[in-house]
């Protein structure tokens, strides 16, 4: 069977540009969709379960980065993935952390001689090893978010020093060092602290911008943890990743991809 690829695109001219190219460079690849968001990305793949992806690093709805998080936190250790190919703006500094993550990456604008290479490098690994294992892909996403924090995080992140939540009919100023974990509902992030819960109208993923890297980190879709607030990270009989907290009684559910941060020195 010839091999199927999907791309993920919100620009739809360059869209149709990196199709048009891969066609003239790859007759025998069948182009499996066209996703103008991560979560259509997210919906196709499941459907088609292409051989590769062409991922837009910053799209609406889920980047680049968090498609690829997902494809591999939701497929068992030994299930294969997708060839995963990054397209992104990213200047050359940043590119650099690409490269040293192994995870091969197309800038735009996407050149027919930068394109041709990628092709034969894909070709090489399909003819090698077809689709790669999913818990590499997860080590490799989080090489690269651990590698990108200028890019990931805003220069919002030095001023936040409060979260403003609410409670009942209550607006709370919960200082920072305060908070335990953050967990997204479905409308709502709960903010969690020592002494109680408190709701906020932002997405976890502009709140981790807003957030410093060195103290809160994100370690499951819908958790970014005060890794000061963690007194243990546990894994159960199935293999499964737990934090326990200092002065909560619950624990953290850690996805496979965020499990390097707890790994032992």
């Amino acid at each position: 069977m010839n091999p199927r690829a999907l791309i993920a695109e919100d620009e739809p001219l360059l869209a149709a540009q990196l199709e048009t190219q891969l066609r003239e460079l790859w007759p025998e690849l069948h182009l499996a969709g066209l996703a103008a968001n991560g979560v259509d990305a997210m919906r196709l793949i499941r459907e088609h379960a292409p051989d590769i992806a062409f991922l837009d690093i910053r799209m609406p709805g889920l980047t680049g980065l968090e498609v690829a998080a997902e494809i591999a936190d939701t497929l068992g250790e030994g299930e294969r993935v997708p060839q995963i190919v990054f397209v992104t703006a990213y200047d050359e500094y940043a590119l650099k952390a690409f490269d040293y993550a192994a995870v091969d990456y197309l800038l735009k604008p996407v050149t027919h001689e930068r394109l041709a290479a990628t092709v034969a490098r894909l070709k090489l690994r399909l003819a090698d090893a077809g689709r790669a294992p999913a818990a590499e892909l997860g080590r490799l996403v989080a090489q690269l978010q651990t590698l990108l924090p200028a890019v990931q995080r805003s220069a919002q992140a030095a001023t936040l020093r409060h979260i403003r939540a609410g409670s009942g009919n209550t607006v709370r100023m919960i200082p920072l060092d305060e908070v335990c974990y953050f967990q997204s509902t479905d409308k709502y992030v709960n903010v969690v602290t020592v002494n109680g819960e408190a709701l906020v109208r932002v997405s976890l993923k502009e709140l981790l911008e807003q957030l410093p890297a060195d103290k809160f980190r994100q370690v499951h879709r819908s958790v970014i943890v005060n890794l000061d607030a963690v007194s243990a990270a546990v894994r159960d009989d199935a293999g499964r990743l737990h934090l326990q907290l200092r002065a909560r009684k619950e624990t953290l559910p850690v996805s496979r991809l965020f499990a390097e941060l707890f790994k032992q020195m």
